[in-house]
C-alpha cells in the first residue's frame, strides 16, 4: 500500500480541514501475493453532453464502440497496520487531542465517512483498532519507485487539471496535479516514510 492509500483509508475514517495525516510507517502483515484482474470498462465518462448525443442518436448507447479492456496485477488478501501522525494547521482552534479522540472512537465504532478502499472503489478496505498482537512480514527488500503523493499546485495558466477544495473547505483552488515519487523499502515488513517528503509536497 503507497502513503497516499494509507491517508486516504484515514480520511475516509475521519477527516477534517483542520489538519492533515501524516503517514509513517506501514506495516505489512501478511504475505505479499498477487493475482491477474482482467476488466471490461468504457472509455468515455457518462455525461450530460453525452446523454443528449445517444439521445439523437435512437436514444441507445453503444458500449461496443466504447468499450476497452483493463489488465490489473493486484495484491491478494493484504493486512497491514498504518502508524500515522496528526498535524494542525494554522487555523486549528481547537487542541490536536480532540480531533484524536474522534479518530479513536470512530475506529473503534467502525464509523466511517465512507467505505475506504485501496486503489480503486471496489476494492473495499475493512478496519479495526490494532490488538497489539500485530507482526510484520520477516521480509526485507528494495521496492523501487512508489508514489508517494500527488503535489496540487495551484497555476492560473495552463489548462485546469483539477479542482478541489482549499485546506479551509471553503473555497475551490484549481491548478496542476503532479506525482511525488520515492525510493522505497521494506524493513522486516515495515515501509518507513521520511517525514521530510512531506515538506517537499507542502
Amino acid at each position: 500500500m503507497t502513503p497516499s492509500a494509507a491517508r486516504g483509508v484515514l480520511e475516509a475514517i475521519f477527516w477534517k480541514p483542520e489538519f492533515q495525516w501524516q503517514i509513517r510507517e506501514i506495516w505489512v502483515l501478511k504475505p505479499i501475493r498477487h493475482f491477474s484482474l482482467l476488466r471490461n470498462e468504457v472509455k468515455n465518462a457518462a455525461s450530460v453532453r453525452a446523454a443528449r448525443g445517444w439521445y439523437k442518436n435512437d436514444g441507445h448507447y453503444y458500449a461496443d464502440g466504447d468499450r476497452t479492456q483493463r489488465h490489473s496485477l493486484v495484491l491478494k488478501e493484504v493486512s497491514y497496520l498504518i502508524r500515522a501522525e496528526m498535524t494542525l494547521h494554522s487555523h486549528a482552534s481547537d487542541p490536536i487531542f480532540k480531533y484524536l479522540d474522534q479518530f479513536r472512537r470512530r475506529v473503534n465504532r467502525g464509523q466511517c465517512h465512507h467505505m475506504p478502499y485501496l486503489g480503486c472503489r471496489e476494492f473495499s478496505a475493512y478496519f479495526a483498532p490494532p490488538d497489539g498482537a500485530e507482526t510484520p512480514i520477516p521480509r526485507t527488500d528494495d521496492l523501487g519507485r512508489m508514489l508517494f503523493d500527488i503535489n496540487y499546485t495551484p497555476e492560473r495558466s495552463g489548462p485546469v487539471v483539477f479542482r478541489q477544495h482549499d485546506s479551509t473547505g471553503s473555497a475551490w483552488v484549481e491548478g496542476r496535479a503532479s506525482p511525488h515519487f520515492f525510493s522505497a523499502r521494506l524493513d522486516k515488513g515495515i515501509l518507513r516514510i521520511p517525514s521530510e517528503l512531506y515538506e517537499e509536497v507542502s
